[in-house]
């Protein structure tokens, strides 16, 4: 079908090149135009200074160059979209509105709100897949239902990228190629482009903030990954050296393709000499298809246990599980990677992989603190932050989610410092108070002798807390806690 006239609705796919819907939209309309609206249903829930606002405002502001460099405009609009995109898609009498497809509950109830308002003027709405590379029931077990542990469903995701091709191509992560379609664009409609400050945020340091947003920045990332990526396997678990991607945050705003990254990946597993780098790079690529597939099927999960006889257990509560969280939040806990983890996280916006699942074991297994507290901490903080990964990692932490660790696999926060921190590099970044203490004894500073911490000018309650809890003792606690796990079922 062919479209007069159209509207491509730009949301969690900030780039103009690679992109599904704003490809189909072009094709199929004679006069195509664009649109970005700044979120007041989600902005107004964020604090004045926020990283991820800075993030996309930048990123905005790059795609709105880029299109008005190939003869597009950008309008950009600042409302609620449930009431914007009806409201503009009348104004400019178009036939459809398009945009790539979205899998969070209340994305999901507010594009079908947006499609009853726009049938009410013989308006379509078309969404496409764009942000994964299978959704929903593309990858189903043999009897037809949604997987719920891990590696089978790689499996089947891996046989079905090897096995559905089209005249040998790489169908399911070739490049949709928008410029094709370029002559298509509308007219320029002008709109202004609000300042941060007119969106209601304040400007935080460029220097200081070390996040730039936008497509050239995801490309510069991206080719300095692939540099490195053989040693991805090996490197991705050690904080303090240069291991990730660092595209997650890329990765959620799309201001990177993920069929490009995946491509990448491919290429490297096919030209690699028995090196697995990429081959892991990989598998974290499908565990975000599979969180996405798991919310879409169950969206209970977003405040309930994914597992039901979960909810059965009891958290700790009342002044003392505030005083634990707000430790844990402030990186006070005494067990220094966990602090040092939760310092970059309060000071970047970022934190390490293995570093988010040490502080959620510590939180709900040394602390006995419900998950959902450190979900919503993540949330606020987490410059990537996704509601699908977030929830799903939170869960597998927690031992809720589908394919978990067991509940009674409690990480040691010793143990995973010195394995991942050996010489304590990361820990003396973020606690320069420790940074006179040796690799022995910056793991678990209260074990170190008085005349040793005099030594490194370190008095323990005083510049840095003694430990908030005694992990073998919170062990023994949490196995008792979880039990009711094993009563309920």
């Amino acid at each position: 079908m062919t479209y007069t006239k159209s509207l491509f609705w730009f949301r969690r796919d900030l780039r103009h090149f690679d992109n599904a819907a704003l490809y189909q939209a072009l094709k199929q309309s004679r006069s195509c135009y664009c649109v970005f609206i700044f979120d007041t249903t989600i902005l107004q829930a964020l604090p004045k200074q926020d990283r991820r606002v800075q993030f996309i405002h930048q990123s905005v502001q790059e795609l709105r160059d880029e299109l008005k460099r190939i003869g597009a405009h950008l309008i950009t609009l600042h409302g609620d979209p449930a009431l914007e995109i009806p409201r503009l898609a009348a104004k400019l009498a178009v036939n459809a509105v398009f945009a790539n497809r979205d899998y969070e509950p209340t994305a999901i109830a507010r594009d079908q709100q947006v499609r009853q308002q726009l049938s009410q003027f013989q308006c379509d709405f078309i969404d496409y897949k764009d942000q994964v590379i299978f959704e929903q029931d593309e990858v189903l077990s043999l009897a037809g239902k949604p997987f719920s542990v891990f590696t089978p469903y790689k499996n089947a995701w891996l046989k079905k990228l090897a096995s559905e091709t089209e005249d040998g191509a790489d169908f399911y992560f070739q490049s949709y190629p928008v410029a094709r379609y370029v002559n298509n664009f509308a007219e320029h409609v002008e709109s202004p482009f609000p300042s941060l400050a007119e969106l209601g945020f304040e400007e935080l340091d460029q220097d200081a903030l070390k996040l730039q947003g936008g497509m050239c920045a995801g490309a510069a990332l991206l080719d300095d990954f692939l540099t490195r990526i053989d040693r991805y396997g090996l490197a991705r678990d050690f904080p303090a050296i240069k291991g990730p991607s660092y595209l997650s945050v890329h990765l959620r705003f799309g201001t990177v393709s993920i069929r490009y990254l995946v491509s990448q990946a491919m290429r490297h597993i096919r030209t690699a000499s028995g090196n697995d780098g990429a081959s892991v790079w990989l598998s974290e690529l499908i565990w975000r298809d599979f969180y996405f597939m798991i919310l879409y099927h169950n969206p209970r999960v977003v405040g309930n246990s994914y597992k039901p006889e979960y909810d059965a257990i009891q958290w700790e509560s009342g002044s003392e599980a505030k005083r634990l969280f707000e430790a844990w939040c402030e990186g006070k806990t005494g067990y220094p990677l966990v602090d040092a983890a939760m310092l970059q996280l309060n000071q970047t916006g970022y934190m390490h992989n293995r570093l988010r699942m040490v502080v959620a074991s510590f939180l709900v297994k040394d602390l006995g603190i419900d998950w959902r507290w450190g979900e919503a901490y993540f949330a606020l903080h987490l410059n990537d932050f996704d509601l699908s990964a977030n929830n799903g990692g939170w869960q597998w932490a927690a031992s809720t989610g589908c394919d978990a660790q067991p509940y009674f696999r409690i990480f040691n926060p010793i143990t995973q410092s010195e394995k991942f921190d050996a010489e304590g590099k990361f820990i003396r970044r973020y606690l320069p108070q420790l940074a006179k203490l040796n690799a022995k004894q910056i793991h678990a500073p209260w074990n170190t002798s008085p005349i040793e911490l005099r030594a490194a000018n370190i008095q323990l309650g005083v510049d840095y807390p003694h430990p908030i809890v005694a992990h073998d003792v919170a062990r023994l606690r949490t196995l008792e806690r979880y039990s009711v796990v094993k009563k309920v079922s």
